[in-house]
């Protein structure tokens, strides 16, 4: 049975490139779809602005005229000049468990990076720190949020099958927040009068939407150590910001300002579209607005999915005032769990602060490394 690779460039590979994942994971209680229609745009780029200082191919692979399998190719020229290193990404990996498409995907996407220079490659990771990044090590049996990953056990086997090493590893955590804690109450109201900080809050998206684009301008502070992470400018922002910012509801927002009326922190909690994606099954019409509008307006689970303070800030507490702001707002919905997304293994600072409530460290997302 032959194995045909093909680039993708025509209307059909695109379609199959978004569509293999449904194959893959059909009837899986834990896979959380995209949308299809915003899947196929991220991989143009006439829609998806990241071309401009990211170079990629992606390809997919048939077997008896059926898809079996996909991966993409990213060389984050931005990244690179950031960090001196000629390293590339491998991207949006999906496949059967069938070792010779495995094998034929991954040498053909190491093989142009390679052919562009790359010594090495790392992944999955996506266009930026805000795009699709890890595959799922532990923790099959729990539901991601919306922003996470979900890989089936055998895609670990494959990559070690095929020399890929462990580059480093993203915790996640399920939190159980009934009840105000008195300490976190009385621990964030000494924060606020000490640094004379005020809290902002919203009750609709068109209030937050003046303060979109500071957000992401923290954001690219508060991340710019961290692995992987390139700068978001203009472009990007309004990009991540048109797509994302109807996702929201603002109520789960919360913004901190100084004593000069300057944002430092935000924290963006979303109530957990995963159910809701899941009943839309890749599309938003006819009816799968409809069940993520409804998820955002009666929320079970919040997934908190971004939070950032200025680098002046961070050893001031202020992790505390964002958290308790949120918690607030979670009792007045009679929401008592949390889902984080991806925290690094090394960030002990936010790893303890979840400590500090009952949890469960659930699940495990691993960036994969090899030589090329």
């Amino acid at each position: 049975m032959k194995i045909e690779i093909k680039e993708v460039v025509e209307k059909k590979h695109f379609n199959d490139f978004v569509n293999v994942q449904f194959s893959i994971y059909k009837n899986n209680k834990f896979w959380v779809p995209p949308i299809k229609k915003d899947e196929i745009k991220a991989l143009k780029s006439e829609f998806n602005p990241a071309f401009r200082f990211c170079k990629a191919k992606f390809w997919v692979a048939y077997k008896d005229n059926k898809c079996v399998g996909r991966i993409g190719a990213i060389i984050n020229e931005q990244y690179n000049k950031k960090t001196g290193e000629k390293v590339g990404r491998f991207t949006r990996a999906e496949f059967f468990n069938d070792d010779e498409v495995v094998r034929q995907l991954f040498e053909t996407a190491e093989k142009w990076l390679s052919e562009q220079g790359m010594t090495s490659v790392q992944g999955p990771l996506g266009f930026t720190n805000l795009d699709h990044q890890g595959m799922l090590v532990e923790g099959f049996d729990h539901l991601p949020s919306a922003a996470s990953e979900y890989h089936l056990p055998y895609y670990k086997e494959q990559m070690v099958r095929l020399g890929y090493e462990k580059e480093i590893d993203w915790l996640e955590f399920r939190l159980f927040l009934e009840g105000m804690p008195e300490k976190a109450k009385r621990g964030a109201e000494i924060v606020m009068q000490r640094s004379n900080l005020t809290v902002k809050s919203f009750k609709k998206t068109a209030e937050l939407q003046p303060y979109s684009v500071q957000l992401f301008e923290i954001l690219n502070e508060a991340f710019d150590e961290l692995p992987f992470v390139v700068q978001l400018d203009k472009q990007m922002i309004d990009y991540y910001v048109n797509r994302y910012l109807l996702l929201l509801n603002p109520e789960f927002v919360k913004l901190v300002f100084n004593e000069e009326q300057q944002l430092i922190a935000f924290i963006l909690g979303v109530p957990s579209l995963s159910e809701g994606l899941q009943k839309a099954n890749g599309s938003i019409f006819p009816f799968g607005w409809c069940y993520l509008k409804r998820a955002l307006n009666h929320p079970k689970v919040i997934d908190l999915m971004l939070t950032g303070i200025l680098p002046k800030y961070q050893a001031k507490g202020v992790t505390a005032v964002l958290f308790y702001e949120l918690h607030k707002v979670m009792e007045k919905f009679g929401v008592t769990e949390m889902e984080t997304t991806g925290v690094f293994e090394t960030n002990q600072k936010v790893i303890q602060n979840w400590k500090n409530y009952e949890h469960l460290q659930h699940k495990r997302k691993r960036c994969w490394k090899k030589n090329i």
